[in-house]
């Protein structure tokens, strides 16, 4: 068990979050210059919509302090690839300890491919650092992803057949054929968002993410575990490692990409979708992000509540999630300020000794002698994108 600290909380914004009301009246002196304030309503009729995906991630490494403004990256729609994020070479990677990130725009379409991998920590006890493993696995996501329609470095995956299980199948068999990563393990949570509004997600592990709406959680991903805190990971075993294991008679882990869930999801004007590694889910329940969620999306006018009541996505939504959407240096759109949100909730959350998350929970319930209290200190990084309708765009 991890050695716990308590610490004050964390305030992490340097303003005070608005709070709930009627947010369709709500004047903040950091909304966008532009914002209109009116309301948009859900429609459940279909229609010829074009969806932009606009992404920010967030993170922070197991045992370093968490700086809102340098653990923070911001995608921009039509980057052709952002491997660059993901680099196995630790000098280049972002202070995200064993998780990693990505995010790319499929080939030069306007679908766009994320995702999260956290790198298995128990591989340590055998010397092995998982954060090659799962650094390299998205820089080779990134590279595949940005390149569709077009040879890459890794393989070849055509754009009408692109999916998120295939591009983790690609992304695994570059590692295990190129022998230049000799060990570890990782999960991964991905997705493929399209701009017809469609969205397919991957999850292997306990990793994962939700979908959420205005006062909802509209879905949330469950893990894949072998036993408690045993998730389903992608893994390369060392020979003598393999060896090892049969000799005493252990049927090592063999997870593959075909073994990840899949499931296929449409998403609406408003939506906020959060993708994130157990460093958030141990910290953090469904339910707890999205009562942060929806702080700041009505604070910030991103919901508002209409004229019939019903809260829903506000038309302000395009200008704040536009770069100098917020008026701060850095978290200046809303997706950035939500992923610093959720990163920095956790990462206070992680290290409170008195505040008991869904990890401390589950170990309660199956391992009552054990008396765990508190958080659980774990790297941390979290994905969000927010679902923009373009008006206009064909």
């Amino acid at each position: 068990m991890a050695a716990m600290r308590p610490i004050k909380s964390l305030y992490l914004l340097g303003f005070t979050p608005f709070l709930l009301g009627s947010a369709c009246r709500i004047s903040s002196p950091l909304l966008h210059r532009d914002a209109q304030q009116k309301c948009h309503s859900y429609s459940s009729a279909p229609s010829p919509e074009t969806f932009a995906f606009r992404i920010a991630a967030s993170f922070s490494a197991k045992g370093h302090r968490f700086n809102a403004k340098t653990d923070l990256f911001a995608f921009k729609q039509g980057d052709q690839m952002q491997a660059e994020i993901a680099d196995t070479r630790p000098r280049r990677r972002p202070d995200s300890g064993q998780d990693a990130f990505f995010v790319s725009s499929v080939g030069n379409s306007r679908n766009v491919a994320f995702g999260v991998a956290d790198g298995v920590g128990g591989w340590s006890d055998s010397g092995i650092d998982s954060a090659d493993f799962s650094h390299g696995l998205c820089e080779r996501m990134a590279d595949i992803a940005g390149r569709a329609g077009a040879k890459s470095t890794w393989g070849l995956l055509k754009k009408g057949e692109f999916r998120p299980r295939d591009l983790l199948q690609k992304a695994y068999n570059a590692i295990v054929e190129e022998k230049t990563i000799h060990g570890g393990g990782s999960t991964a949570c991905i997705a493929v968002g399209h701009s017809d509004g469609a969205l397919q997600v991957a999850n292997l592990g306990d990793s994962g993410f939700v979908q959420l709406r205005p006062n909802a959680v509209y879905y949330a991903s469950k893990p894949q575990t072998h036993a408690f805190n045993t998730p389903y990971q992608l893994s390369i075993l060392p020979p003598k490692m393999l060896a090892r294991s049969v000799a005493f008679g252990h049927k090592p882990l063999s997870d593959q990409p075909r073994d990840a869930s899949v499931t296929d999801h449409t998403v609406k004007h408003g939506d906020v979708l959060v993708f994130a590694t157990d460093g958030v889910w141990d910290n953090l329940s469904a339910t707890d992000v999205m009562k942060l969620v929806s702080r700041y999306m009505l604070g910030f006018n991103g919901w508002a509540d209409g004229k019939d009541g019903i809260t829903a996505a506000s038309e302000q939504l395009d200008a704040l999630t536009t770069e100098g959407g917020i008026a701060k240096e850095r978290e200046n759109t809303l997706q950035a300020l939500l992923a610093v949100a959720i990163a920095g909730e956790a990462k206070a959350a992680s290290e409170n000794t008195k505040r008991d998350g869904p990890f401390a929970r589950e170990v309660q319930r199956y391992y009552p002698g054990e008396d765990w209290h508190g958080g659980k200190v774990d790297d941390i990084c979290v994905v969000v994108a927010v679902v923009v309708k373009e008006d206009g765009e064909p």
